[in-house]
């Protein structure tokens, strides 16, 4: 039996921290621990390398942990501080000459389309140097009472393959068969970033684990997908009720209602305790409560 392993790239508000210019206790804090890029995983499942957002800080974060391939991205929403670095895929489509597919839901996409327009070029030809991606669609979610739908995802190994030519870009090559590439089964988990549901969020469920962040409401459909977890996660900002995000006491309270074996606030801001303090606390509610942090990496046995 294999292993399902997330590595927390950044575990981070969308400002990150320390916050610019901030001289409170945990931005001026000596603790590693207290140092967090933009919220993003990367998780190992079943054979695939699959990044969950792509914030300004996704070259930082590919150089700090050596990432060396990518088999897809999966967005959980459209603000910046998750999908502020997809130009920096560019590496990748030197790197591994493959494309990089773009998992989203359909207003992400067009987001996308407006912020980086010149990788979707109306005519369809690319400026030389473009991203080359592919954006994929999760179907259900919004308005859709049966919620957001399972999709599937491949190795990129059955992406055509890039071939760079100086002051064209890149030739296309045919991709491996797709009998090569088995489908792996990724589930959505549809909340939502504000208690009105004024804008939809994506968590994943990848066997035993799951990643949930940016959330301020979840509905007990979504909830009973949760069901049976080794480890989830949470955003949480502060400890007093937020217009989008979980304050301290409502992230809890998620956690007692999913009952995971491990659960792991991410997400987090200046205006919580210093990491060491933050993880006292939360091990005195309970021990298996957990602060995350950058490069944390956690595993869970795959499921069969």
């Amino acid at each position: 039996m294999g292993k399902t392993k997330l590595t927390f790239l950044g575990t981070g508000t969308s400002q990150g921290v320390p916050l610019i210019g901030c001289t409170c206790p945990v931005c001026t804090s000596s603790d590693p621990h207290d140092d967090r890029l933009r919220a993003s995983v990367l998780v190992e499942y079943k054979g695939l390398s699959i990044l969950i957002d792509a914030g300004p800080d996704f070259r930082a974060q590919m150089l700090r942990s050596k990432v060396t391939h990518l088999d897809c991205i999966l967005l959980t929403h459209n603000h910046k501080d998750h999908t502020g670095g997809i130009d920096d895929v560019r590496s990748f489509n030197l790197l591994e000459s493959k494309p990089i597919n773009i998992w989203c839901q359909d207003y992400v996409k067009e987001s996308l389309k407006r912020e980086y327009a010149y990788a979707f070029p109306a005519d369809g030809v690319l400026y030389p140097g473009a991203p080359e991606i592919h954006v994929n669609r999760i179907g259900g979610g919004v308005g859709d009472e049966n919620g957001a739908k399972p999709f599937f995802v491949r190795s990129n190994k059955c992406e055509e393959t890039l071939v760079w030519e100086s002051g064209f870009g890149f030739r296309h090559l045919p991709p491996a068969p797709l009998e090569e590439c088995p489908p792996v089964e990724i589930i959505p988990i549809q909340a939502w970033h504000h208690k009105e549901k004024k804008l939809s969020v994506l968590g994943y469920r990848f066997g035993k684990i799951a990643y949930i962040t940016d959330i301020n409401l979840i509905d007990q459909q979504s909830l009973d997908l949760l069901k049976g977890l080794d480890v989830v996660t949470v955003n949480c900002v502060k400890r007093e009720p937020h217009h989008s995000h979980l304050s301290l006491p409502e992230a809890l309270e998620f956690f007692d209602k999913v009952g995971a074996k491990s659960s792991y606030l991410t997400h987090i801001s200046h205006l919580l305790p210093c990491h060491k303090e933050l993880e006292a606390e939360l091990q005195a509610y309970n021990p298996t409560y957990h602060v995350a942090y950058d490069t944390l990496t956690i595993e869970s046995e795959e499921e069969q």
